[in-house]
C-alpha cells in the first residue's frame, strides 16, 4: 500500500495530469492516500486538491519541508513521492507492485526505487539529457525528484527522511540512501520540459550543474537556492504541452 506525497507551489497546471495517472493504482488499492503537500499555492491547486480527494498540507515553502511536512500525514508502510509536474506512464503500477513485494518477502533487501527519467520534448537536446541521465543513474545510482522516489517508511525512518532544505532535498536524501539500496525502474517518469525550453538546454543544463558544483564544494543551501532561483523561469507559472487544467474537471482519485 502506498501514500503519494506531491509538493506543489501555483501547480494547477500540470497537477492533474500528475494525478491522473495515479487512478489505475487507485482503483486496484495500491495507492491509498495522495497527499498534496503545498508551500503557499495562489492558483488553483488547492480547488484541484479537493476535487479529486487528495489530502492538502500547507507548510511553509521549500520542497524539503514541504514533503517532511506531507509525510507525516502518511498512512501506508510505502510512500512514493512525486513532482507535480511528472506523470509516471503506464506500467508504473506494476513495476512498483513487483519492486515493493521483492522487498516485503525479504527476496530483496530493504531498498528505495525510482522511474526511468523522460522528458516531455521532441529534439536532440531531450535525447541526450535522457541519455546521460540513464547512466547516471544505471551506474551512480543518483536518481533526481523527477524520477520519484518509492521508498519503504522504515527505510525512509532508518535514514531521518527529508530535510528542510530549500533545493538538492532529492540529491541529500538518494546519497544517504546509498547506491546499493537504490533501485532504477523500467517504466518512465515523464517530466516537463518548460524549463530547459524556456532558458534553453545549454543555459539551464549549465545552472543544474552549477548548482551541483556549490553543493560539492560546501557552499550554503540557502545561497545555492538564491542562485536556482534567479532565473526567470523560476518565478513564472510552469506550463506543459497541454492546455491548462482550469477549463476541465479534475480527475478524481478517490478509491471505490
Amino acid at each position: 500500500m502506498i501514500s503519494v506525497v506531491i509538493p506543489t507551489l501555483n501547480a494547477e497546471p500540470q497537477l492533474a495530469r500528475c494525478l491522473a495517472a495515479l487512478i489505475p493504482a487507485t482503483l486496484e488499492g495500491m495507492v491509498r492516500q495522495v497527499i498534496i503537500a503545498d508551500g503557499g499555492s495562489t492558483d488553483g491547486t488547492e480547488k484541484i486538491a479537493d476535487e479529486t480527494g487528495a489530502d492538502l498540507v500547507r507548510s511553509a515553502s521549500g520542497r524539503g519541508r514541504q514533503i517532511h511536512a506531507g509525510i507525516e500525514q502518511t498512512r501506508s508502510p510505502w510512500l512514493l513521492i512525486l513532482h507535480a509536474d511528472t506523470i509516471l506512464q503506464p506500467g508504473w503500477d506494476h513495476a512498483a507492485g513487483q519492486f515493493m513485494q521483492s522487498v516485503d518477502t525479504g527476496r530483496r533487501p530493504i531498498s528505495a526505487a525510482a522511474f526511468s527519467f523522460a522528458l516531455d520534448d521532441d529534439g536532440l537536446w531531450p535525447r541526450i539529457l535522457e541519455g546521460a541521465v540513464k547512466m547516471r543513474g544505471h551506474l551512480a545510482k543518483r536518481p533526481y525528484g523527477d524520477q520519484g522516489l518509492l521508498i519503504p517508511r522504515r527505510l525512509y525512518d532508518k535514514i531521518g527522511g527529508y530535510r528542510p532544505l530549500d533545493i538538492m532535498e532529492d540529491l541529500d536524501i538518494v546519497r544517504r540512501l546509498g547506491r546499493r539500496r537504490l533501485t532504477i525502474l523500467k517504466p518512465q517518469a515523464l517530466t516537463s520540459a518548460q524549463r530547459y525550453r524556456h532558458d534553453g538546454y545549454l543555459k539551464r543544463i549549465a545552472r543544474n550543474q552549477t548548482c551541483l558544483l556549490m553543493h560539492a564544494c560546501g557552499m550554503p543551501n540557502s545561497r545555492i537556492a538564491r542562485f536556482y532561483s534567479s532565473s526567470p523561469t523560476e518565478n513564472a507559472p510552469e506550463t506543459v504541452n497541454t492546455p491548462a487544467t482550469a477549463d476541465r474537471p479534475a480527475p478524481s482519485i478517490k478509491s471505490s
